[in-house]
């Protein structure tokens, strides 16, 4: 089976295979995050380097999941994973922007601080055909007030602070919501350079075995073991967790995608179930997106 996608700058239309077994992605050097404030401690330190080394180890292994895996796929190349019959939204086809000569896009050669020089806006996943748009939501800026809404209301304080104290450039948003009934919000926030996204993902949303800050409604979430890592961009780090049960009113799921100065934010919720499969596929086409 093979898809179809559109090469952007010249580029000739080419097939896309899906391999048999997901491969994990090449290995990278890692980002050097830029210094943080220290709010808690050596104490925190340490147990946050035992915490994401387990971490590592987890979503790294990982790949028991629908296999979404994309070979020798070029930065201005986006598949939009067309719906198979197995659950999967039919999105429109997806390209990244294009970019002024002089400005090259965010793991080239040059571009040290991994800067995307596009529009976050751009940047954004489309909704996918038969979704009913979030006029709050709908693809444009948004506020530190909105996105912190998005958390338990006991976190909203201190991460609006967070925000400020790391002086967030942009944040972008768009949400949806499918026949279904599942809702999806997608965020985008921009710094001034990976280092700083990194530590703020590390410092004031505390990721690892849990998904550190709760979501609005609280629902207790942990790693996603059905998670597929093979599709991420190099480069790029994705976390994903979902609601262990039993639900509350509604089954949430939960992703951040950190793609050099970009940190993303998505939620998928229903009530009964959200599905693994579309969820899954959104995560990685933002994914694919911030590449």
């Amino acid at each position: 089976m093979s898809e179809q996608i559109t090469a952007q700058e010249g580029q000739p239309t080419a097939a896309l295979p899906v391999p048999a077994e997901p491969a994990l992605p090449a290995g990278a050097a890692p980002v050097v995050a830029a210094p943080a404030k220290d709010r808690t401690g050596r104490g925190r330190v340490l147990r946050a380097v035992a915490r994401w080394t387990v971490a590592v180890l987890v979503l790294g292994g990982v790949g028991a999941g629908t296999a979404y895996g994309i070979a020798g796929l070029e930065r201005t190349d986006v598949p939009g994973l067309a719906t198979q019959g197995d659950g999967r939204w039919a999105y429109p086809k997806l390209s990244l922007p294009a970019l002024a000569k002089d400005q090259p896009r965010p793991y080239t050669d040059g571009n040290v601080d991994e800067i995307h020089y596009a529009d976050l806006r751009k940047l954004l996943l489309p909704a996918p055909t038969g979704a009913k748009p979030d006029k709050k939501l709908n693809g444009g800026w948004v506020t530190d007030d909105r996105f912190a809404a998005e958390y338990a209301p006991d976190e909203g304080d201190d991460l609006r602070q967070a925000l400020d104290d790391y002086a967030v450039r942009h944040i972008a948003a768009r949400g949806w919501t499918m026949p279904d009934g599942t809702r999806t919000a997608v965020y985008l926030l921009r710094f001034d350079s990976a280092g700083t996204a990194e530590s703020f993902k590390d410092t004031e949303i505390d990721l690892g075995l849990a998904s550190g800050r709760a979501l609005a409604g609280e629902p207790t979430l942990e790693i996603d073991a059905d998670w597929d890592s093979s599709g991420e961009v190099e480069n790029t780090s994705t976390y994903v967790y979902g609601e262990a049960k039993p639900y509350g009113r509604e089954h949430t799921r939960q992703a951040y995608v950190v793609a050099g100065d970009t940190v993303a934010l998505i939620v998928q919720a229903r009530k009964g179930g959200a599905a693994a499969v579309p969820f899954h596929q959104t995560v990685i086409l933002q994914n694919q997106l911030l590449g």
